[in-house]
């Protein structure tokens, strides 16, 4: 198997567009609190997270613009929830006094990353990320189109 599908491989959402645009410089396996058709919805991959991000409110850490589709086989009535709720962060206190102090630097952002089943829950891959410039976004793609021509002629 090669990286790219190793990296999907088990998860039920990915946020692609996050390595492009971030420089991420560390990660974090979080939980997070769920409705129990959320987690529904979820194992069936209707999550996304092209838009999603992490922020504090009253010292808590929620993930933002996180969207997670009502689940289709329950009644429309009964337990549904709103897709774009925020959905808190589980971790503990010590990690989020750590990451609050990390936020406070300039251009640092969370940023989550991928959404997968664990040991029978949901968890979450949360990156702090450093925003790119956009000769930085060249350069990665240039040396991606390099990697791929190299592959590609080693193989021939």
């Amino acid at each position: 198997m090669t990286s790219r599908q190793d990296a999907g491989k088990g998860a039920l959402a990915t946020n692609r567009k996050a390595r492009h645009e971030y420089h991420i410089l560390d990660s974090w396996e979080v939980g997070l609190s769920l409705t129990g058709g959320e987690v529904k919805s979820c194992r069936a991959g209707h999550a996304s997270l092209a838009e999603a991000y992490a922020a504090f409110e009253n010292g808590e850490l929620f993930i933002y613009s996180m969207r997670i589709q009502p689940y289709a086989a329950a009644a429309s009535s009964f337990n549904t929830h709103e897709p774009d709720r925020p959905k808190k962060v589980l971790m503990h206190r010590r990690e989020l006094d750590r990451l609050a102090g990390l936020l406070q630097q300039k251009g640092h952002s969370l940023i989550p990353l991928k959404l997968y089943l664990a040991r029978g829950k949901i968890k979450m891959e949360l990156g702090l990320g450093k925003g790119k410039q956009l000769f930085d976004k060249r350069e990665a793609l240039r040396k991606k189109i390099h990697d791929r021509e190299t592959a590609r002629a080693l193989r021939q």
